[in-house]
């Protein structure tokens, strides 16, 4: 039987069951939830309006397909969110998701359209003189043509001749091959204009920790969830990701003024203001002069957004972002007419758009300024990550909320960009793995069945966070314990129904699937496409390979060894220097002195490997490898060099 939420709570552990089926929602949980009705302007359908407006068209069978014929994206997957929000749904969540399953094309202006619900991001089309400028090819290059492809049949067929791409995220570049061809770019012939630093940021970002955000990235997007009442609804900022292929190309013209910058582009005065540190390393936003109309890029949208993300990336400044949004406003705040952004719909009229540019503005920096105020005055973050809390004025603003971020993980992101993951309590200096800790707190409470009867009363009460904190110790300490993984699921769902983030919901609702049912490998996504690999520098290649070195083993710490690597298909050198268990590598030099082995090979080559198109015992057998002097050392490096899993264990050791 379930877990009964009105059961006895003096009855024995025996007495009760766990199962691993989803369950409803909890009357904690449905109060919970309907709190929020009352709390926010729900009659409000502004948003609804302007979701809608300017509709044109979709894809009749709501499917995009790849060559084989194998869907990449299917937007009828989400129909199934229409009406009043279930009690398993935050109704603001519900709302949010709702307007974003919206798809198809949307005409913004007589010279501005967007696709949106193709994919994760929007892509849009600016008119030129000549043919489209197109921002933001969204993540998949089949995702990217069909949307091309439909503004070509709805409004005009015209070539491309500009595509601009707001920041290093996949989800706006990796579909560029959908509306151009690499060749595209040869002498200009079609230009892309790219913020500075853009494709080491993009490449870097999907190789050095590629596997682990990747495999944290499963939760974030829900990828593993069933797309129901009771599973994923999306992620607050669109609705998911897309599954073709990904590309990049490097930018052609590049935008590194913060104070701004203008260009002529197939006829029309774009100006850029670059943005790094915000919502990417590497960000811009633009303003169309004669159409008065300004690209938000994804530094404001109708969210709040991550100053950290939970997949795991660089922590964002909370304090420059606002301050880029002030300068928005400072410089086309009196006469813009249209804002329109990477993600969700756009905003017209000027009054809207100043409102909308002042309210975000003003919810970064909140955030920001506040954090460090009560930093300054002793307390922790998980301290002010519950005493902090927006303003009415911000907070009720329905483009406020955190459907992506939340206040909360965004107070504790602003803590560690000033100091870092120690909040100054000498216990938190060496605290106990999970897996120690938690075989203490189980025998402090009496043994596991004690703490789960414990748990078990703490759950019929709606107390969730205290269950999850204290079940999860169970768990980590005894990963086979039934009852523990069953009633962790239980706790988790709870708290998946009733978050208002679409990430938050993703990663509960994920971690209560895997408990209930471990975890079960599904195609893995694969950030190292073609277009990665080889678009990564020698440098960065290298810097990758020796973070793959398993330095803590014995036998590669004892390792002293000297190679030198010619690439000749690039008429590159490079030296590798390995001893105490570190592999340090030198760019454009060789060793001259006690060289352990010389490495002659192409370049491309490298790339195969990583790509697990070959190996380097094969390029030696077929003699694309040459290696001279010391040949089993090499072998011997190579044999150090680790290989990820990408189907790591999250909620359990």
């Amino acid at each position: 039987m379930s877990i009964c939420l009105s059961c006895n709570t003096k009855n024995n552990l025996s007495e009760f069951s766990f199962d691993i089926n989803r369950k409803e929602a909890s009357s904690y949980t449905i109060a919970a939830n309907d709190s929020i009705l009352s709390y926010l302007n729900f009659s409000d359908k502004t948003d609804s309006i302007n979701a809608t407006k300017g509709f044109m068209g979709t894809i009749e069978s709501g499917e995009i397909v790849n060559d084989s014929g194998n869907v990449v994206y299917n937007m009828k997957q989400y129909d199934f969110i229409k009406g009043k929000a279930p009690g398993t749904a935050n109704p603001s969540l519900w709302r949010q998701s709702k307007l974003n399953s919206l798809n198809g094309l949307f005409k913004v202006t007589d010279s501005i359209y967007q696709i949106r619900g193709f994919d994760l991001a929007n892509m849009t089309l600016v008119k030129g003189k000549t043919g489209w400028i197109v921002i933001d090819p969204l993540l998949s290059e089949e995702t990217a043509r069909a949307g091309l492809q439909l503004a070509n049949e709805k409004v005009d067929s015209l070539p491309v001749k500009a595509v601009i791409i707001t920041h290093s995220h996949i989800d706006h570049f990796g579909g560029i091959r959908g509306v151009m061809k690499g060749s595209d770019t040869i002498n200009g012939k079609i230009p892309i204009y790219v913020p500075q630093d853009f494709f080491e940021e993009a490449v870097s970002e999907n190789v050095m920790g590629g596997n682990a955000m990747g495999r944290r990235a499963s939760y974030m997007y829900g990828n593993v969830l069933y797309k129901d009442i009771k599973g994923t609804l999306g992620t607050g900022l669109g609705q998911t990701t897309s599954t073709g292929i990904s590309g990049i190309l490097n930018g052609t013209e590049i935008i590194n003024a913060v104070e701004g910058v203008k260009d002529t582009i197939d006829g029309l005065t774009v100006e850029f203001i670059y943005t790094p540190e915000s919502e990417a390393p590497a960000e811009m936003m633009f303003y169309f002069e004669e159409l008065k109309a300004f690209c938000q890029s994804e530094d404001i949208n109708h969210t709040l957004h991550n100053l950290y993300t939970l997949r795991g990336a660089k922590v964002r400044n909370g304090q420059k972002w606002s301050q880029y949004i002030d300068r928005a406003i400072y410089k086309w705040g009196k006469d813009v007419k249209y804002s329109f952004g990477s993600h969700h719909w756009p905003t017209w009229g000027n009054e809207e758009i100043y409102k909308l540019w002042e309210n975000q503005r003003d919810l970064y920096r909140y955030i920001h300024d506040q954090t460090l105020r009560l930093a300054n005055q002793g307390y922790t973050p998980l301290e002010i990550s519950e005493m902090l809390h927006l303003p009415d004025s911000l907070d009720k603003q329905f483009y406020n909320r955190g459907y992506y971020g939340s206040v909360s993980h965004d107070v504790r992101a602003q803590y560690q960009l000033y100091f870092g993951w120690f909040d100054g309590n000498p216990a938190n200096l060496h605290k106990l793995p999970p897996s120690d800790v938690g075989e203490r707190y189980v025998a402090f409470m009496g043994g596991a069945d004690s703490l789960i009867k414990k748990a078990k009363v703490s759950f019929d009460e709606g107390d969730y966070r205290w269950v999850a904190e204290v079940v999860n110790h169970l768990v980590f300490s005894d990963p086979d314990n039934q009852s523990a993984r069953r009633l962790l699921a239980d706790t988790y769902e709870q708290l998946g129904y009733m978050a208002e983030s679409g990430p938050w919901r993703n990663f509960y609702l994920s971690g209560a699937k895997e408990l209930r049912h471990g975890v079960k490998e599904w195609d893995t996504p694969n950030t190292a496409s073609p277009d990665m690999v080889s678009g990564m520098t020698n440098e960065l290649f290298f810097n990758y390979l020796a973070m793959g070195f398993i330095g803590t083993d014995q036998e590669a710490v004892d390792f002293d060894y000297n190679f030198n690597v010619n690439l000749i298909d690039v008429n590159e050198k490079v030296s590798l220097i390995v001893q105490n268990g570190v592999v340090t590598p030198r760019i454009g030099a060789l060793i001259t002195e006690d060289v352990t082995t010389t490495v002659t090979m192409k370049r491309a080559d490298l790339n195969r490997i990583v790509m697990k198109e070959t190996t380097f015992e094969e390029l030696i057998r077929n003699g694309d490898v040459i290696l001279t002097g010391n040949e089993e050392a090499f072998m011997s490096f190579i044999s150090k060099l680790d290989t990820f899993t990408f189907w790591f264990h999250i909620v359990e050791p």
